[in-house]
């Protein structure tokens, strides 16, 4: 009796399994071949950046300057110098590689800090509304009146460069965004009957925020965030390139490409290779984010 029930019981977990892989499976076929490529994309340039430490091969910050401003394919001292070397004799695949990680570092902490603060006001304000409400929505409309970028150089010239000023500075600057999508998707929820339900039933608004509107409204937040994380990427190479973003000796696309412009009729390699990194990268994140956006909003396909 127990063998026949223990069959049957591995049976349905078999049946359950291939069920499951054959959905999956079904999924696969349907995604287009363009995200199929810019996911592999998008998967080895972050692999890289997190093995960075093992795969990069040699010193980012190691000098040799009598090997400055060699093409790709220089050997020197049984070193090969795959993409050439900057201004300092530095092996340039070894900086891009760690600068990849630098890129994807601050534009993940940035939207962090963005949608933390975004989301949180956003559900405030569509939940309590009244003077709250006018309140942040007005400061929202005020953010969002001053171009992004240039509020983030004059903020960053302010405070001064640096990995968690550069974080904070980009975070608090695009906080707007999400907070016009919670509030108004928090509007919506906030007058659906199970929410009703769990103020009958004593729930704070706390948890009624984050345990029932939050998960919610999730879908749209995570839409407007792979927006962002390229947009993230973007300005911070352009603060670096700039001066006012990561610091030497540290390596950063938007600094390598900062350096290689005063060489870019002798030493094209410097900027060309950073850049279609970050080509690659930002091109790669918003094909996802758009195909994403079609995932968990069907309505956007017919637009």
């Amino acid at each position: 009796m127990r063998s026949s029930i223990r069959a049957s019981v591995w049976f349905d977990k078999e049946k359950a399994l291939s069920t499951a892989v054959l959905a999956l499976s079904q999924r696969l076929r349907r995604v287009p071949l363009s995200v199929i490529v810019v996911s592999i994309i998008f998967l080895v340039i972050v692999l890289l950046a997190i093995f960075a430490p093992w795969v990069a091969p040699a010193d980012p910050n190691r000098q040799n300057l009598l090997g400055r401003l060699k093409p790709p394919g220089f050997e020197m001292r049984g070193i090969t110098y795959w993409l050439g070397t900057d201004d300092l004799g530095r092996d340039l695949l070894s900086r891009t590689l760690y600068g990849a990680g630098v890129s994807l570092s601050v534009a993940v902490l940035s939207v962090v800090v963005s949608s933390l603060v975004g989301v949180t006001l956003g559900m405030i304000a569509g939940w309590f509304r009244g003077k709250i409400e006018i309140l942040i929505m007005r400061l929202v409309d005020i953010m969002m009146s001053i171009p992004a970028i240039l509020l983030a150089v004059l903020t960053v010239a302010v405070l001064g460069p640096g990995f968690l000023k550069l974080v904070l500075v980009l975070g608090l600057t695009r906080w707007p965004r999400y907070t016009r999508v919670a509030y108004a998707q928090t509007l919506q929820v906030a007058n659906l009957p199970f929410i009703k339900a769990s103020e009958l039933a004593g729930a704070g608004a706390a948890r009624i925020l984050f345990h029932h509107i939050l998960p919610n409204i999730a879908g749209p937040v995570l839409i407007v965030a792979t927006a962002e994380f390229g947009l993230m990427i973007l300005m911070e190479a352009g603060l670096s390139f700039l001066g006012l973003g990561i610091q030497p000796p540290a390596s950063s696309w938007g600094s390598i490409m900062s350096v290689g412009r005063q060489y870019i009729e002798r030493a094209w390699w410097i900027v060309a290779f950073p850049g279609l990194c970050l080509f690659l990268l930002v091109f790669s994140v918003n094909v996802l984010g758009d195909w994403l956006r079609d995932q968990l909003d069907p309505r956007s396909r017919t637009r």
